[in-house]
């Protein structure tokens, strides 16, 4: 976890995820966490390899998933960290168009009965917790060019985060995505140019 200061009182959580301290999503990382410790007084960041988060939904865990209270004993502070937020910034690549596993745990587990929604009692649409979630951006990377996620893809990431994640469990969130298309070939003019898209959208929530 990080700690840092500014100016606004907004509750931030970062959830980077990336096993290469050398990569395109740390160095976007650092970027990020400078930018909010100018402007920014309460952020916790949670780096899910750094931290050696375990993504692996538990057979205790999933046959809790209808019991009241959810147990949620072991992913207590990550949840309390969630349901605390105001702002939630993800940061993290796309691989195969997809989450990486180690994030998609975090989802699993973390976004529980309880703590990002409740179950319906007529089995009907699940109740959002996440109310007090006003902001949500994802700053990704990703190898293949932009026309290949758009066209061919459709965007899976960018919807199943605004609608069945922040949809569904945050209703009051507004949800906006940046992606590095071709992030491989990246150069530091893309990157700069990025991260200033970046910077724009930060200072906008801020």
């Amino acid at each position: 976890m990080t700690e840092t200061t500014g100016s606004s009182d907004a509750n931030v959580l970062v959830v980077s995820c990336h096993p290469l301290a050398d990569s395109l999503c740390a160095q976007l990382r650092e970027h990020i966490l400078v930018h909010l410790s100018k402007s920014a007084t309460n952020v916790t960041h949670l780096d899910l390899y750094a931290a050696g988060f375990d993504p692996v939904l538990s057979p205790d865990e999933r046959a809790g998933y209808h019991a009241k209270p959810y147990p949620t004993d072991a992913v207590g502070q990550e949840a309390a960290d969630l349901s605390a937020a105001d702002i939630l910034i993800l940061v993290f690549p796309v691989w195969w168009f997809g989450f990486p596993a180690m994030l998609k745990g975090w989802f699993d587990r973390v976004w529980v009965p309880g703590v990002a929604y409740d179950h319906a009692d007529n089995a009907g649409p699940i109740k959002p917790r996440l109310l007090k979630l006003r902001q949500c951006v994802a700053v990704t990377t990703m190898g293949s060019p932009w026309w290949i996620d758009r066209f061919i893809l459709f965007r899976p990431v960018r919807r199943i985060l605004a609608r069945a994640l922040i949809g569904a469990c945050a209703p009051k969130c507004r949800f906006n995505m940046l992606t590095h298309y071709a992030a491989d070939s990246a150069d530091k003019n893309s990157i700069d140019r990025f991260k200033g898209r970046v910077d724009k959208v930060l200072a906008s929530i801020l």
